[in-house]
């Protein structure tokens, strides 16, 4: 192995792009790894293997199979109404439910007819649905010939949802009170769509103090810095070490208590966390529960839970703070479906937010009446969870507001899914993939980490500063800050390897750390990426003992 081609200065350079957008960097190299060198006849040996990106590679195939059954369904269900060559109606209400039983017995060998029909009943079953609505609601929404009434979310998809989260955000013991649900184009328009509405409701000004658990997914950091809202903002850093070189990647107490300062107006957190991959532990959500109670009430706190899914009793911070809280939560990466776009924001009905609202100089209020005037005739009483849906289109286009009705029923039927005991399997075999890739990554990296069962592991995030002064001590360590740029290593693995990491400084993290997808690549790849990686660490070993004589 040799060193990267590119110089100290321009590493440094590109250091200062956004993980992502450094990404194309690396994969441009990988991309060079692989082409014809002179003279050769054959292609370079070299494997681009990219696991810098969370998208994963499965997807829950009997969902979507329910999916376009009952697309087949609505079709007929139109062409009941009106039918002319290639025209036809839109669905009737009455006798709904006895047509899809006759079209389930007509149809007994479609793909998915099975599965829909179970989650058809256990609509009914559960949430005691009225059987001609609820298979209404299905039928029109999946041919999406109507605009989304209402418009922030289906009823009954939204109650679907609302099981759903309780399921598996809340460990099947959500908090008393009503939570409400604004469908989203996935987990970054939810963001989006906060941000935007906490600035224009007065919540949030240009230069207000707000909190970061970090590390941290990059555009919650990214955001905050944009001239748009320019927050103070203070990092509440997870480092804690279980042994020496050995990261725990918790929040240490004196770091939580930082959000007892009464400026800090809000929390932002990924729970389980990114890139760590660690679900939040009791003793910190106990203590951030403390803090709310005695010393910052008014403190509003979003959490990013897409990945709860992949800790057995996974519970939202959401369950022991509604009030405070804006849940946040993606289908993406559980079903395999980011290009769905299926997101949704949860927010307690009884809430801190609105009371803030409520509690604002009256010149503010003026104001905010006058914003969504056009909307009621008592705008004040709009509560802010349906604030969120008009700012998304603007407040003038409120009337066309609304995830796609196509893109809620696949919602629906994941949420429905995962209720069943197929559902059920199919998590559990998720979850093993993940940590199967992890265990080979680390046997060929040869790196420890901590043992933690609240790990995640869609990502790992390696810190290999730490691993250098645990293999071989401060000075090894010390060599490398002063003689490579932190971001090295990554420039050599793309170069030499064709491996596609992400930089953990990025995201807030420690600046030698390296952060990888466990989700997107096959298994046998994270043996080979973590055997890269190896070679690359000791090829810094080799120049550190040459600098030492031997």
């Amino acid at each position: 192995m040799t060193r990267t081609t590119l110089t100290r200065e321009q590493i440094q350079r590109y250091a200062q792009l956004s993980p992502f957008e450094l990404k194309n960097v690396f994969i441009e190299l990988a991309r060079q790894a692989q082409a014809d060198e002179p003279g050769q006849k054959e292609k370079s040996s070299v494997q681009m293997l990219n696991a810098g990106r969370g998208n994963p590679n499965w997807i829950a195939t009997g969902p979507r199979e329910a999916f376009f059954a009952l697309g087949h369904f609505a079709l007929e269900e139109s062409r009941r109404v009106w039918t002319a060559d290639n025209l036809g109606g839109m669905p009737e209400q009455q006798g709904a439910y006895e047509r899809f039983d006759t079209f389930v017995r007509c149809h007994p060998g479609m793909p998915g007819i099975e599965l829909l029909a179970q989650c058809v009943q256990l609509g009914i079953q559960r949430f005691a649905f009225d059987k001609d609505a609820w298979v209404h609601e299905l039928a029109d929404a999946v041919i999406g010939d109507n605009y989304p009434v209402p418009d922030r979310m289906l009823p009954h998809g939204e109650q679907v949802v609302r099981g759903y989260l309780a399921d598996e955000m809340f460990d099947k013991r959500p908090p008393e009170g009503g939570l409400s649900l604004f469908a989203t184009e996935g987990g970054t328009a939810a963001m989006c769509y906060i941000f935007d509405s906490l600035m224009k409701n007065g919540l949030l000004e240009k230069g207000d103090r707000i909190a970061l658990m970090v590390p941290l997914f990059t555009p919650y950091i990214e955001i905050a810095e944009l001239d748009t809202y320019g927050f103070d903002v203070t990092y509440i850093a997870a480092d804690k070490f279980a042994e020496t070189g050995v990261r725990e990647w918790r929040y240490p107490e004196e770091e939580v208590a930082k959000l007892e300062d009464p400026e800090i107006k809000l929390l932002c957190l990924v729970n389980p966390s990114n890139p760590p991959s660690l679900a939040l532990s009791s003793r910190v959500a106990g203590q951030i529960r403390d803090i709310v109670a005695s010393k910052n009430p008014n403190l509003v706190i979003v959490t990013d839970d897409v990945y709860g899914t992949f800790v057995e009793g996974f519970r939202s911070i959401a369950a022991d703070l509604p009030r405070n809280t804006l849940l946040v939560y993606s289908y993406s990466k559980h079903y395999g479906c980011t290009g769905w776009r299926l997101g949704v924001i949860g927010l307690h009905d009884d809430n801190v937010i609105d009371e803030l609202i409520a509690a604002l100089p009256q010149e503010e209020k003026d104001r905010l009446d006058k914003r969504y005037g056009s909307l009621s005739l008592e705008p004040s009483k709009i509560r802010f969870i349906d604030r969120l849906v008009a700012d998304s289109r603007q407040v003038a286009l409120n009337h066309t507001a609304g995830l796609s009705l196509p893109q809620q029923v696949m919602m629906t039927l994941f949420s429905l899914f995962d209720m069943l005991d197929e559902g059920q399997a199919y998590k559990h075999r998720i979850r093993a993939i993940v940590h199967q890739r992890l265990d080979l990554l680390l046997e060929g990296a040869h790196m420890k980490i901590s043992q933690d069962p609240q790990r995640a592991g869609y990502y790992i995030e390696l810190d290999l500063l730490a691993e250098a002064e645990r293999v071989h001590g401060t000075p090894f360590a010390d060599y490398l800050q002063a003689t490579y740029e932190p971001v090295d290593a990554l420039f050599r693995l793309a170069q030499q390897t064709g491996v596609v990491l992400l930089n953990g400084g990025g995201f807030e993290g420690p600046q030698w750390s390296v952060r990888v997808s466990l989700a997107n690549l096959d298994d046998l790849d994270y043996l080979k990426i973590g055997h890269h990686l190896r070679v690359i660490f000791d090829d810094y070993v080799q120049e550190w003992r040459d600098t030492q004589g031997g």
